[in-house]
């Protein structure tokens, strides 16, 4: 290990780290970028097209319940644990070159979505080792990298042309594979490391009968509503017509879309300071009251003028990711030392499993409103119940635990 915990600068640790979590992300939406390419070389349909967005999301919930069952993040070391996951990754994204069949190439994004279980959980439960005080920034911050490696694949694609797709499978793969290298060989866990623990299954139930984590999960599945299915259909949103896209030379809908979700990076570090200045709760819930609001008005935004469109994703692209980091640094704040990985993997599972209803939702809402221009109408009542949540949490004694006091 180069990186020592009594040694290193934990702001040095966590940029470190955060430059490799965008560089292990990039196979997450590398199938959904490179879609109509998929698509026409294996016949997939429009039900299956859905799923190869979906498949990761499911993958990603088996593995983080089995990660949470055998309690992995608790019992083994992080680093080996990410690295492993890297690899796991890295090979089932650039398998996609080889599948020739709608299933294989399902399959194989669900095998990633096991895989990134194994990364962005424990990534989180490795930057809080590294503080104590400072939690929500540094929360912000590693969520901010979140984002920005979800959002890579569309800048992959914008820059290389129809006929040059695989680069992306090569790029987002290789990088994965390489970042895991460095979580094995260079990156240790940090001076405030959590309790470790044996497999015990009733853990899993310690955290769901918890009332203060309920409410942070209602919190947290509302957000995750909103965010990875605006996420996903953002490029096709940006294509249809109605959009007027075409009237920026320079802004094509790959680099539009590149634009909103990696712009939420920059209110993930905002974000992160307020909550640590005026509390988890009530930053939470002003954040998913601004975000759901844009949901409901992108559609509207564009019978105005494609400005006015442009504005509002950018609003909403900085607002729907911003607090994600505040929900992961409440739950490490509110958990026992020992089932910190535990209750980290647990939320986890429950947002991303509510994001595959919402993803599989979003083409369905296109058609009953009868264009794709009024599809994220569905998402703003998720944001909204998700703020109430916060602020009944915020009610709670044991919520004195969160932001230090600042609830």
């Amino acid at each position: 290990m180069f990186m020592h915990s009594d040694e290193t600068n934990p702001f040095l640790a966590l940029f470190i780290i955060s430059l490799c979590l965008v560089g292990a992300l990039g196979t997450w939406f590398s199938g959904t970028v490179i879609m109509p390419e998929l698509a026409g070389r294996v016949q997939l349909g429009e039900t299956q097209q859905v799923w190869l967005t979906n498949a990761v999301q499911s993958g990603f919930v088996v593995g983080a319940l089995l990660i949470a069952f055998f309690n992995l993040s608790d019992s083994m070391t992080l680093t080996k644990l990410i690295a492993f996951s890297c690899g796991f990754a890295a090979a089932a994204n650039l398998l996609l070159l080889f599948a020739d069949t709608p299933i294989g190439i399902i399959t194989l994004r669900f095998i990633t979505g096991v895989a990134l279980s194994g990364v962005y959980p424990p990534v989180v439960k490795l930057v809080a080792t590294w503080f104590q005080t400072g939690r929500g920034i540094a929360m912000g911050i590693i969520i901010g990298a979140l984002t920005i490696g979800s959002a890579m694949p569309h800048l992959f694609r914008a820059m290389v042309t129809d006929e040059n797709w695989i680069h992306v499978i090569w790029i987002s793969s290789a990088f994965t594979f390489l970042i895991g290298l460095v979580f094995l060989f260079v990156i240790s866990e940090g001076p405030f490391p959590f309790d470790r623990t044996e497999f015990k299954p009733r853990q899993i139930l310690q955290v769901l009968s918890n009332k203060s984590f309920y409410f942070l999960n209602v919190g947290y599945i509302g957000h995750m509503w909103e965010l990875y299915a605006m996420w996903a259909w953002i490029l096709t949103f940006a294509r249809i017509p109605e959009a007027n896209l075409n009237l920026f030379s320079f802004l094509t809908p790959e680099y539009f879309s590149f634009f909103v979700v990696s712009i939420g990076a920059i209110g993930c570090v905002i974000v992160g300071r307020l909550s640590d200045v005026f509390g988890r709760c009530y930053t939470t819930a002003i954040l998913m009251f601004t975000s759901g609001s844009c949901a409901f008005l992108i559609g509207f935004s564009i019978e105005v003028a494609p400005a006015v469109f442009v504005f509002v994703a950018f609003i909403w692209g900085l607002t729907i990711i911003s607090d994600s980091g505040q929900f992961s640094a409440a739950a490490t704040e509110l958990a026992e030392s020992h089932l910190v990985g535990t209750a980290l993997t647990v939320q986890m599972a429950l947002g991303f499993g509510i994001t595959i209803l919402a993803i599989w939702l979003v083409p369905l809402s296109a058609h009953w409103f009868g264009s794709f221009q009024w599809a994220f109408l569905l998402l703003f009542p998720g944001p909204f119940i998700g703020a109430l949540a916060m602020l009944l949490l915020r009610r709670r004694p044991d919520a004195v635990k969160l932001a230090l006091g600042k609830r």
